[in-house]
């Protein structure tokens, strides 16, 4: 093939996308995707086959994406044999997997294969998640531009992930000594915010040669290296620490909330909007009926109750949440995951006033549309365990939350609900009824009207940023800009 043929194709911008396999990061992921492609982007979605099979079997997203000529899904493989998606306990089985199987068979695609300079259909711009350090090396290799997309928190990114070298350096990790409640001063800009007890999970480890520690050192240094990152916030939002954070990485494009976001460029883009229209990325069947069940209920008296797409629970812990809920007296609805409590859930061993009450005031299911959930009018509050995706989803819609969080960013976005935004109670490291039960009576009734006082402020401020004059509009245009001429180089 000759020269000018060989620059000819590289001019058509060919975007990847590489998300990480789990529910959160390939549902941002997707948002993301759908955005370029209304810009006119050619965009390939790659996923790894695990992820990739529940995603077919629960969603609309073939017939969703079917409307985009530019897009296209590509998989590859990842040696596991998971039918279902894996809870958090899993995360670095997965990504062992990932490493073992997946990246060999992903940096031929894109060095000599199918995405490669070689192939009819270059890859002119690689979006992948931030975790995936090796599809930066990989990018470099091939000399294609990278942009990574990190969709954890970007508290957590900062405080944890950014500056875990920083931390390890100035002996904040591992922990010395048994004082959780002690400040970290060695992360600029939350010197007097974050606690030991605040910091990603993973920081309380005491072996620094732990693999998820070695995971994100590798992020630490590969995210600066690239030529921007992408982030599912909005400037106002995190302004505490995106100043920090453009010191070492200069090009950050805030987007969020995403979800919000998406729905609004989506929607104002489809001149024949179906009422079946769904906006579901999820690899879990949603029960859509508990949403008629919420509209049986006023507004602002329902406690919404998830722990997301990772998250467990052991029995002990379920039934001391379960019985703090009950006990508030307020109507819930719950969703409990299949998987998600851990130590052999017995229904028949359940306290039968419990499940009684239960019937009564409450609404369980397996899994739920929880962004339009959390947009119901009847919902009053959040019991979450705090993903990023939850927490914006619930900022986006000004419910205050209750934050009982499991693991990674999860630890520092609470502490943000309640120190920084203001909008929440940070529960963790403790699971008791009498304190779920103050808990969710605090965001629910006593302190109602200042929590949500800050949540509005928020929910309005979250508006305004995807607005078409908005900060989050803006990024969007500027990174599609970006993309064209990073193409075209």
């Amino acid at each position: 093939m000759d020269q000018s043929n060989q620059q000819n194709k590289t001019l058509e911008p060919h975007v990847l996308v590489f998300p990480i396999p789990f529910q959160g990061p390939v549902n941002c992921a997707l948002k993301l995707a759908e955005l370029l492609c209304l810009s006119g982007i050619c965009v390939t979605f790659l996923n790894t086959e695990h992820i990739h099979r529940p995603l077919l079997r629960h969603t609309q997203v073939l017939s969703r994406f079917s409307r985009y000529p530019n897009f296209k899904f590509e998989t590859v493989p990842d040696g596991l044999e998971h039918e279902k998606p894996v809870s958090g306990d899993g995360f670095m089985e997965v990504m062992a997997a990932v490493d073992a199987v997946s990246k060999p068979l992903f940096r031929e695609m894109m060095v000599s294969g199918s995405l490669s300079r070689k192939s009819d259909r270059p890859v002119t711009v690689m979006i992948p998640d931030a975790c995936f350090s090796f599809a930066v090396d990989i990018a470099i290799e091939a000399s294609v531009p990278v942009i990574c997309f990190e969709t954890v928190s970007p508290c957590c990114l900062w405080t944890s992930y950014l500056n875990l070298p920083t931390l390890i350096e100035a002996g904040d990790v591992p922990f010395k000594g048994n004082d959780l409640d002690q400040f970290i001063k060695s992360v600029p800009g939350t010197e007097h915010i974050i606690r030991r007890r605040d910091l990603a999970s993973f920081c309380r480890t005491n072996d620094l040669s732990d693999p998820v520690i070695k995971l994100i050192v590798k992020e630490a240094h590969s995210v600066p290296r690239t030529q921007g990152l992408i982030l599912n916030t909005f400037e106002e939002l995190d302004s505490l620490i995106l100043k920090h954070m453009r010191k070492l990485c200069p090009n950050i494009y805030t987007i969020g909330p995403l979800h919000t976001l998406h729905k609004t460029q989506v929607t104002a883009n489809t001149t024949k909007q179906s009422e079946e229209t769904t906006f579901s990325n999820s690899v879990w069947k949603e029960d859509r009926t508990c949403l008629n069940w919420l509209d049986k209920h006023d507004p602002k008296t329902v406690i919404y109750v998830s722990i997301g797409s990772l998250a467990t629970m052991t029995v002990e812990q379920l039934l001391e949440i379960w019985y703090g809920v009950v006990n508030s007296v307020k109507p819930f609805l719950w969703v409990r995951r299949p998987g998600s409590i851990t130590g052999g859930y017995d229904e028949s061993k359940v306290p039968p006033e419990l499940l009684e009450r239960t019937k009564e005031i409450g609404c369980i299911v397996e899994w739920a549309p929880q962004e339009d959930v959390l947009a119901h009018p009847a919902i009053g509050g959040f019991l979450t365990h705090s993903g990023w995706n939850s927490t914006i989803e619930s900022i986006a819609e000004g419910v205050p939350m209750v934050c009982w969080p499991y693991f990674v960013d999860q630890q520092v976005n609470s502490r943000f609900v309640e120190e920084v935004w203001k909008m929440g109670v940070d529960m963790k490291d403790t699971c008791d009824r009498l304190r779920v039960e103050k808990a969710v009576r605090d965001i629910m009734d006593s302190k109602h009207n200042v929590f949500t006082q800050h949540a509005r402020t928020w929910e309005s401020l979250a508006k305004e940023s995807i607005s078409k004059t908005g900060s989050s509009s803006n990024h969007v245009g500027r990174l599609i800009d970006d993309i064209l001429a990073m193409s075209s180089t």
